[in-house]
């Protein structure tokens, strides 16, 4: 289908968020006829989101400002079970204190994409621990396991490719995908919820759930999926050296956030623009278009904007700012991330713990490489100690890790 009659399906396929939809016309129809639900589920396995779950916000903030419903289904109960889908091993169980905890730090995320009905918008944040809790064990087998084929489960590549490997499959995992279609139900029931999205992974749990729905409902239910994005290179989407980029300002400073972005790789910079800004497609284009050294400008667009959509336009426009003065006036900025240190620390601890490394053992490898400059010059003695003498006229230490990365540090 080249061309979608609904704003909704023409957005999301202009901008690269589509893989595959269930049954592209008639969910087309829907969404043109008028205002249609739709859900995607985000479960509570860490105190923030990451990069990596943007792709999916960015969806349901399309889905909302094309004029229709958005619910962001947090998985307060399923977070107890554990998505197989593309693990390798058993997710460990997270106790209920730690998932409502875990629940407040992502709710906070998605009011910046979307607007709730207590903001006067429509959006619903719904959590799965409303109905999955206090489920009746036995009625649940009678009235939704018996809609499941086990034979048909054991296709699926989330549960084939574990056993393939001959790594263990809990039973309690191998009853996620029967949990996430019954959500699809009761959202279904409670939301009149005709849509599930999610990433291309995500497909045979989805169809599952439409399956479910015509059985028990009599519900005529459709599948989205994005595709799962990795980098040019090939790398996983919101993973560095330092660990997840985490969308939590106290996790990730908007600084470093900037600077996660500005440091896209030149291919992937056009794709970005589509799928992480709500810069107009005629834009993405113009920026698009800029070649070699030019390129730069269009990641500090990016980063701005992206940063922009999490953190806010003050905040973002700051981090530029900051980046400015440090690559282009050589100047050490206010803004930079600063951390204490004592008089005498070693070069290596404090390349730890800046967090741009993860061990004495990578610093050392990367002075080696003469990757970590001190004011600007090449640190060559993994020895060396960061004292008043080797600081800057400030009284500072700027500690650079390549071009890119640079932290302020101020003796205690």
């Amino acid at each position: 289908m080249s061309a979608y009659k609904s704003d909704f399906l023409n957005i999301l396929a202009e901008r690269g968020f589509i893989h595959q939809i269930s049954e592209p016309e008639a969910l087309d129809s829907r969404a043109k006829a008028g205002a249609i639900t739709a859900y995607i589920g985000f479960d509570c396995t860490a105190a923030s989101l990451h990069v990596g779950s943007l792709l999916p916000i960015m969806m349901l903030y399309w889905l909302q400002q094309t004029g229709h419903r958005p619910i962001a289904l947090m998985g307060g109960g399923t977070t107890r079970v554990g998505d197989p889908s593309g693990k390798d091993e058993s997710r460990r169980v997270l106790t209920d204190a730690t998932i409502n905890e875990n629940l407040k730090g992502i709710r906070a995320i998605f009011s910046k994409f979307l607007k709730f009905e207590d903001a006067g918008g429509n959006a619903v944040m719904a959590d799965n621990a409303d109905w999955l809790n206090n489920l009746n064990y036995i009625d649940f087998l009678r009235d939704v396991g018996r809609h499941f084929s086990v034979n048909r489960m054991l296709s699926f590549d989330s549960v084939k490719l574990r056993l393939d490997r001959q790594q263990e499959l809990s039973f309690l995992e191998f009853n996620y995908m029967v949990l996430q279609a019954y959500d699809f139900v009761e959202l279904n029931k409670r939301y009149t919820c005709i849509l599930q999205m999610g990433g291309s992974d995500q497909w045979g749990n989805i169809i599952n759930g439409i399956d479910l729905g015509r059985r028990m409902q009599n519900a005529q239910l459709f599948a989205l999926t994005a595709p799962l994005i990795t980098t040019s290179s090939g790398a996983k989407m919101g993973k560095t050296a330092a660990g997840a980029v985490w969308l939590n300002a106290d996790l990730v400073s908007p600084y470093d956030y900037w600077q996660y972005w500005r440091n896209t790789e030149d291919g992937d910079v056009a794709r970005f623009l589509k799928l992480f800004t709500v810069l107009p497609l005629g834009e993405i284009a113009r920026l698009s278009a800029l070649k070699d050294s030019e390129i730069n400008e269009a990641k500090k667009v990016l980063a701005t904007e992206a940063t922009a959509l999490v953190h806010g336009r003050i905040a973002a426009d700051q981090a530029a700012e900051t980046a400015r003065k440090t690559f282009e006036e050589g100047a050490p900025a206010e803004t930079l991330p600063t951390l204490e240190i004592e008089n005498g620390v070693g070069i290596l601890n404090a390349a730890v713990a800046t967090g741009a490394v993860s061990s004495t053992s990578e610093a050392r490898r990367q002075i080696k490489s003469g990757g970590i400059r001190l004011n600007g010059a090449v640190v060559v003695d993994e020895k060396m100690t960061l004292t008043h003498s080797n600081a800057t006229p400030e009284g500072v230490h700027i500690l650079s890790f390549g071009k890119k990365r640079h932290f302020q540090l101020k003796r205690r």
